[in-house]
């Protein structure tokens, strides 16, 4: 059933908006009861799709906002004439007066980075937020970070998100002491860029306990599950994930194309029609939609655009899981064993990066 979390929703966000947020509020609402939601949007449009679930009525309350962010708006432009008017900046901004514990949005991505960062601040030993994800694998799953929310970064960055990612994934994988790589071009310490071997010396000296550091990874083992944290910087980051999607779904249309060719090809599709439906769930990017920004002093979570009720929904469950396993303070502690343990070594490289 879950914990009571105030929940913070920025309706107008995404391709369709509160069509699609509402429904997926509601549904996520049957797995966490307790919780209450705050709906920021078109105060008409919000209470007209709101009257078809009774239920999320009942435990909602719409705060009137009178700017949506566009989907194409530029990050700057989105501060300048959205701050403290628009959905999205007002979900986040309850999270900080403590009226929510964490804001969902399905809109912009680079403004939504923009105005969490700016609203909320990253943590005083974080110098950079980021955007992390699950990706399906072999075993199950892992969380990759950055895929997007910050560009480039020195050793001391990929440091801070590896402990971020290991925090994370505790959560998320209900795993004790996550597995972490790097991911870099080969799995010889020679290979890749200095910022990258850096981080490798940093992460194999401190030894820290609340992960598994295991080296460099290359981007064709991610899928197979060998460490439970990829960490890079948000370029290759994004590229990775994208790719991985763009592949995901060239298969599913070869495979549709092939088993349709023929009536034998099509029997054996239907003969074989369980193992291609659990394929499809396993594969479906919807289960894991909900990236977080971490690094904040506060909860985010990142919606697909173009999600539906369903993937929608999961983000909420996944904002609800980062609230009540205490995300924050996980995040907090690692940075401050780090801290104590590795400053010398993490200032010299922060100082070689410049």
């Amino acid at each position: 059933m879950g914990n009571a979390v105030r929940i913070a929703v920025d309706a107008m966000g995404g391709d369709i908006g509160p069509s699609v947020t509402l429904a997926g509020a509601a549904s996520a609402l049957k797995t966490h009861q307790s919780s209450e939601f705050l709906l920021f949007g078109d105060e008409a449009v919000v209470t007209a799709e709101l009257a078809k679930f009774p239920e999320l009525a009942a435990r909602a309350r719409i705060i009137p906002a009178s700017v949506s962010i566009g989907m194409d708006t530029k990050p700057s432009i989105a501060l300048r004439q959205g701050r403290r008017v628009s959905s999205m900046w007002m979900a986040i901004e309850a999270v900080k007066k403590g009226e929510a514990e964490v804001a969902v949005s399905a809109g912009n991505t680079g403004a939504l980075m923009a105005m969490a960062t700016f609203c909320l601040r990253t943590m005083s030993q974080i110098d950079r937020p980021a955007l992390a994800c699950l990706w399906p694998t072999l075993r199950g799953h892992s969380v990759v970070l950055d895929v997007g929310a910050a560009i480039g970064g020195d050793a001391v960055h990929l440091v801070n998100l590896a402990i971020m990612g290991a925090a994370m994934a505790r959560i998320m994988l209900n795993v004790e002491c996550p597995r972490v790589g790097l991911l870099n071009i080969g799995v010889e310490e020679i290979k890749g860029v200095d910022q990258v071997k850096e981080a490798s010396k940093i992460l194999k000296e401190l030894e820290l306990p609340m992960l598994d550091y295991r080296g460099f990874i290359e981007g064709d083992r991610i899928g197979w599950g060998e460490v439970d944290v990829v960490v890079t910087e948000g370029f290759s980051g994004n590229i990775a994930i994208k790719t991985a999607e763009g592949t995901a779904k060239q298969f599913a249309a070869l495979l549709r194309e092939a088993l349709g060719r023929s009536l034998v090809t099509k029997l054996g599709a239907w003969i074989a029609r369980s193992a291609f439906t659990e394929l499809k769930t396993k594969m479906d990017p919807r289960q894991v939609n909900g990236a977080v920004f971490l690094g904040l002093e506060g909860v985010v979570i990142k919606s697909h655009g173009g999600a539906d009720a369903f993937g929608f929904a999961r983000a909420v469950e996944i904002g609800c899981e980062m609230v009540e396993q205490d995300l924050l303070a996980r995040i907090r502690q690692a940075a401050t064993l780090v801290e104590g343990r590795g400053a010398p070594r993490a200032a010299q490289a922060q100082e070689a990066a410049k």
